[in-house]
């Protein structure tokens, strides 16, 4: 039962990210990886208000594998943020390059954090 929870988020987060990736990237004209950045920051949050809600007792443990595991696991990436980052510094936009590590980091741990905040207050 746990592993269908699993792949049935990720069916839902992995299109999921494909369609948020390409809209959000199509809006900005701009070489910073936007829709990654995106879909990792939204990934955190709701992450943070799953963990939190579990923490709570207002979820259960399949809540977390279906959103938490599947739909967050297939929504977010490391391996695309890790690759568009390195194409930017190979590309010569080493700001840019800096500017995603540090913005992804601050923002996806600020993302979790306001999640499980949220969810404290919610479920408290």
């Amino acid at each position: 039962m746990n592993w269908l929870l699993v792949i049935l988020g990720a069916m839902v987060g992995a299109p999921l990210r494909y369609l948020t990736d390409r809209s959000v990237q199509r809006a900005h004209d701009s070489v910073f990886p936007w829709g990654t950045f995106v879909v990792n920051v939204a990934g955190c949050l709701v992450l943070g208000v799953v963990t939190g809600a579990v923490t709570a007792g207002a979820a259960s443990s399949h809540v977390q594998l279906l959103l938490g595991t599947g739909l967050c696991g297939a929504l977010t990436t490391y391996s695309t943020f890790s690759y568009e980052t390195l194409r930017l510094a190979e590309d010569g936009a080493r700001f840019y390059a800096v500017a995603n590590v540090v913005a992804s980091v601050v923002a996806g741990l600020g993302a979790v954090y306001a999640g499980v905040a949220l969810a404290a207050v919610v479920w408290r």
